[in-house]
């Protein structure tokens, strides 16, 4: 909020510098963002007086000036049609500069020299009429700078108001503030209006049908007013602290709404209907166009103020266009009410408009305030259009607006929240400086009414805030918390998600973190079949974006959006991970199912830094990944079987991932349809494992063995086998037959083709034979090895590669 020193020192006197100033109001809880001087864009203009006017001889729209300093007369040629003798005008002397970067210099204008330069409002960047020359009151002394007389120089402090301190959003709030802070006089603006013999009770009327959105509606009548432009201080006023100028009658409802901080707004009473006010929710399918000239079908839940028809203002947000101030009204009506700062909050995000008058209802205005606001802002337009102010105000209250009263203060708990060592009549003042109502007793105990704009006080503790504002937080001492050391122990889960990132990380991927709100459309972009169980998704009641109105029921979803978003951005060699939750719904009031899962993927470039290599990832990669994770763990009885039915995966290129006999998970290519679907050229690999049953399985403990001493026996078998045979099933089968001297078994080659049988394939095994305590002879091996390998081919029909095959 920007805020005129000039302009608080209406109602405050500051003894203090600006910068000093800045230092109270920031460490009183009101951050000043920046501060900065403001002056004319105009140099060496000065107070003069017309002395003499006649005709130009040579031009007929053109007049000869004598114009005076007070010590040095000058001719002037001047164009203005409002030129007169006897006025005071600002004079741009020879040397002068003005708005636009023209130096004025003496120069002849149809043969009459002119000595300098009689201005505009608009020439001289003040204002905006053009239409003749700035004239300035008598009593302004010749000679003296024009910034100086018209105290156009002014510093503006920019100033972050918290949401809930609404009582600052006003310039008399801050100098109440002020006045608190330092211990200055505060003057609170006169609210005195005169009024005519005109009852406003037997013109207009005000009726309330909807007391829960608005507790109370005043309104007061303005007659035989002028539509004019608004005097030089008053549009300075506005203009200094952001607001444009536009009329007499609109300029002092901003006026008055960044004085006080009460919105108000000006109906012209001609187009009312009936000629009365009704405060009403709309009707269904209810069409109001606003001052901005947009059309809106407006909500049941949006507040408005008709006439007897129609509605004219959205209440507390805008007016309309059918009631507006024109340059021909003569009589207005005045609002000023209190309007519920939910229902202004909910409607103003509904129909997307932020003004002046919903930032301030929105967070809640002093509902005791609104008759004065009223009242000033009447008599404001009364002085500056020249009209009268009926007498009377309609003040409609028909649901008082409960304050918080008597709120208990405890003076120990006070020194014991803050530190500190204040006694009862300290603390008592600084209450009072804030206009709090203060009772206590001998005991410390005090009971405390705040007054009605500080809406933001319901409790002891905002009590004690206060005080800790006035006092000074830079005198609160410093204290460290007292605390003992206390031994954590992790759980299980929390030490498995650690392990899982060291494993990921140090394999070179990178964690991601996503939103757990997805759109329903994801799901179908998976293809998920219609009684799978991750499409009983949780619908959020009121999600920001339609994109996020369920919550996940896997991280696959979120996975592939990280993928789409960074190939819009030229990045496509991915390999990340999240360690996250899914959501699974029940019935209808229970909570849903969580679920903790690992998902990961890979695409692109096996490694982009490395300017030769032009390997792509594939599946065997995602494949060691998760082999990793499991050796990491040491889980040694994890599989992988072809059983994977997803729609998302390839059929040929996915399975399932087991320990024992136990599904955890699954794994393979993202299916080419998905990746259409989703504007994706690149291959995509998955995973994604439950971290929940990966628990059970997953011991912290570490073991260690002894380095072997005696040497190792390698032996090679290739095996003829069906080409749909899983290499799993061999393995496994060795592994059962060789448990004593057989250290290690594993895959070493893949082949078919040229000399293999079609639909056949040939798998190389490699054996590996230790024993701990001695070396080995060749027939302790050759007797184990063929044993095994018996049992490989009588299991499962394999034939030795070699024996004719």
């Amino acid at each position: 909020m920007l805020v005129s020193l000039k302009w608080l020192k209406e109602y405050v006197d500051i003894g203090i510098s600006p910068s000093a100033l800045v230092d109270k109001l920031t460490m009183a809880g009101l951050e000043v963002e920046s501060m900065r001087t403001t002056s004319p864009s105009f140099r060496d203009v000065v107070v003069a007086k017309i002395l003499s006017v006649t005709p130009h001889p040579q031009a007929d729209r053109c007049y000869l000036c004598q114009v005076t300093t007070g010590e040095v007369t000058y001719p002037v040629v001047c164009g203005a049609g409002n030129v007169r003798s006897g006025d005071v005008v600002p004079l741009a002397k020879i040397g002068a500069v003005i708005p636009g970067g023209y130096t004025i210099r003496s120069s002849k204008i149809r043969g009459e020299t002119s000595e300098g330069m009689l201005c505009s409002e608009q020439e001289l960047g003040i204002g905006n009429d053009a239409t003749g020359i700035m004239i300035l009151p008598d009593n302004f002394p010749l000679g003296k700078n024009l910034s100086e007389a018209l105290d156009l120089t002014d510093i503006i402090f920019d100033v972050a108001i918290t949401p809930n301190r609404s009582d600052c959003l006003s310039i008399v709030g801050i100098a109440r503030e002020i006045a608190a802070i330092t211990g200055s006089r505060f003057i609170y603006p006169d609210m005195s209006v005169s009024e005519s013999n005109e009852d406003i009770e037997k013109i207009t009327s005000v009726q309330i049908l909807d007391p829960d959105l608005c507790p109370r509606y005043s309104a007061r009548m303005i007659k035989n007013v002028t539509i004019k432009s608004s005097p030089l201080w008053l549009r300075q006023r506005l203009e200094a602290v952001g607001l444009r100028a536009i009329n007499n009658i609109v300029d002092v409802t901003n006026y008055v709404m960044l004085e006080l901080g009460q919105p108000l707004h000006a109906f012209d009473f001609r187009f009312l209907e009936e000629g009365r006010i009704v405060v009403r929710r709309p009707r269904e399918g209810e069409v109001f166009v606003s001052l901005d000239g947009k059309e809106r079908i407006l909500e049941a839940d949006t507040l408005t103020i008709c006439d007897g028809v129609r509605p004219v203002a959205i209440a507390g947000i805008m007016g309309g266009l059918n009631s507006e101030v024109k340059e021909d009204t003569e009589t207005i009506l005045l609002e000023s009410a209190y309007f519920d700062p939910s229902s202004i909050r909910k409607s103003s995000k509904w129909l997307g408009m932020s003004t002046d008058a919903a930032f301030r209802f929105g967070r809640g205005v002093d509902p005791e305030g609104v008759v004065n606001a009223s009242a000033r802002a009447a008599q404001l337009m009364a002085e500056i259009s020249g009209g009268t102010v009926c007498k009377g105000c309609i003040d409609g209250y028909p649901q008082k607006v409960e304050k918080a009263k008597d709120i208990p203060l405890r003076i120990k708990r006070v020194n014991d929240i803050l530190g500190t060592d204040m006694k009862a009549g300290e603390v008592g003042n600084i209450l009072k400086s804030l206009n709090m109502g203060v009772r206590g007793d001998n005991d410390g105990h005090y009971r405390v009414t705040p007054p009605s704009y500080r809406v933001d006080i319901e409790r002891e503790i905002d009590l004690i805030e206060e005080v800790a504002r006035l006092y000074g937080y830079d005198r609160i001492p410093v204290t460290l918390p007292p605390g003992s050391s206390v031994t954590v122990t992790k759980d299980r889960k929390e030490i498995l998600r650690e392990r899982l990132r060291e494993i990921l990380q140090g394999s070179g991927y990178s964690e991601i973190i996503t939103y757990s709100f997805i759109s329903p459309g994801s799901l179908d972009v998976l293809g998920l079949a219609a009684g799978d169980e991750r499409r009983r998704v949780v619908k959020i009641r009121n999600p920001l974006t339609e994109d996020q109105s369920v919550m996940r029921t896997t991280l696959v979803s979120s996975l592939l959006e990280t993928m789409r978003k960074n190939a819009h951005t030229g990045c496509f060699d991915l390999k990340v991970f999240e360690i996250g939750r899914v959501f699974f719904h029940r019935r209808d009031g229970e909570l849903p199912r969580e679920k903790n899962v690992l998902g990961c993927l890979i695409s692109g470039l096996l490694d982009n830094n490395i300017w030769l290599s032009k390997i792509s990832v594939d599946f065997y990669d995602l494949k060691g990944c998760v082999e990793n994770i499991f050796d990491g763990l040491k889980i040694l009885n994890a599989e992988f079987r072809s059983d994977c039915r997803d729609n998302f995966l390839h059929p040929g290129k996915s399975c399932g991932i087991y320990v024992g006999e136990q599904y955890i998970g699954f794994l393979g290519e993202v299916h080419p349809d998905v990746l259409l679907k989703l504007d994706l050229k690149n291959n995509a690999y998955v995973f994604e494992i439950d971290i929940d049953i990966l628990t059970e399985f997953f011991s912290g403990e570490v073991c260690y063995k002894d380095l072997p001493r005696f040497p190792s026996v390698i032996r090679d078998v290739a095996f003829v086998i069906d080409e749909g045979m899983e290499a799993d099933k061999m393995l496994n089968i060795a592994r059962d037959m060789g448990k004593e001297l057989l250290e290690k078994v594993s895959v070493f080659d893949v082949y078919s083709g040229k000399s293999i049988t079609q639909g056949k394939k040939s798998l190389g095994l490699r054996f590996v034979y230790r024993a701990p305590e001695r070396t080995l002879t060749d027939d302790e091996v050759s007797q184990v090895h063929s044993g095994i390998v018996n049992r490989i081919v009588d299991l499962t029909g394999a034939k030795i590669r070699g024996d004719g095959n």
